[in-house]
Formats: structure tokens, C-alpha cells, sequence
């Protein structure tokens, strides 16, 4: 029985190289007719024929299909990216405020104090005072000046 052996140096460098290419080349192609898929359904404006119709046609002729839609509708996908990127970006900032309002909230004495010392300012009538402490004891949550409650984050 004779076995061929392949050793290290029976595939060259160059050889290697280009395997690489065509492999990262390969995952790259992959990456980008997913982004396209995933940009055909996120397209708010396009009807549900129009999103069939990129579909199918990337599919079938993915290289075509997927050149095409870039050049086609390229600008508006950078758009669309920016658009959901802002809006991933205001969420969270949103998130982190109400959380750090949360850790910082100021207790019913505290807004009993605030409303206590508002009165004898002037800034507010006995009875604005009156309707405000109310809130606060209640557990309607801060009260602005005037007596109004301001909208909390628990929903209540």
C-alpha cells in the first residue's frame, strides 16, 4: 500500500493566501446579502409586493440582486441604519435617566419640606399647599408648583 503524505510545504504560502482571501471574501458576501435582507424588511415605506419582489430577487440572483438593491436603494439604507442607530442611542439615554431618577428620588418628607417652604415664600396659596401635600401623602408621586403631580416612571 502506497499513501501520499502531504506535508506543510506541499501547500505553498500563496496557496494558503488565497484560500484565506476566498474564505473572508466568502463570510464578507454573507455579511452584506444578510444586511440587505434584514434592510428589505426594515423599509417602512416599501409595500409588501416591493419586499417580496427584492426578496425573491436576491435570492435568485443573489449577486445580481444584491448589487442592484445597493445602487437602487443604497442611500436610503444608510438612512435606515442611522435612523434605528439614533433611535437604539435615545433609548438607552432614556433608559439611564430614568434609572439615575429612580436612585435619586426625594421622599415624602422631603417634598413636604420643599412644598413647606414654597408656602412661607409665598410662592404657593394654603390652598395650592393644601392639595399638593395631598399628592404627597397619597403616593402620587413629586409634585410641581401649582400643586400638580408630576408623571412618574413606576406608571402610577
Amino acid at each position: 500500500m502506497s499513501a501520499q503524505n502531504y506535508l506543510a510545504y506541499d501547500y505553498p504560502v500563496l496557496g494558503v493566501f488565497w484560500s484565506m482571501l476566498v474564505f473572508f471574501l466568502w463570510i464578507m458576501w454573507f455579511v452584506l446579502l444578510f444586511r440587505v435582507i434584514v434592510d428589505i424588511f426594515r423599509d417602512d415605506d416599501m409595500g409588501g409586493w416591493g419586499k417580496a419582489g427584492w426578496t425573491i430577487f436576491c435570492v435568485v440572483l443573489p449577486f445580481l440582486g444584491v448589487f442592484v438593491y445597493l445602487i437602487a436603494r443604497g442611500k436610503g439604507m444608510g438612512q435606515r441604519e442611522v435612523a434605528q442607530a439614533r433611535a437604539q442611542q435615545e433609548a438607552f439615554d432614556s433608559y439611564v435617566r430614568q434609572t439615575a431618577q429612580g436612585a435619586t428620588g426625594t421622599s415624602s418628607a422631603d417634598e413636604l419640606a420643599k412644598l413647606s417652604a414654597m408656602r412661607s415664600r409665598g410662592d404657593i396659596t394654603d390652598d395650592e399647599f393644601r392639595r399638593a401635600k395631598e399628592l404627597v401623602l397619597s403616593d402620587a408621586g413629586p409634585v410641581r408648583r401649582g400643586g400638580e403631580s408630576v408623571p412618574t416612571s413606576t406608571g402610577r
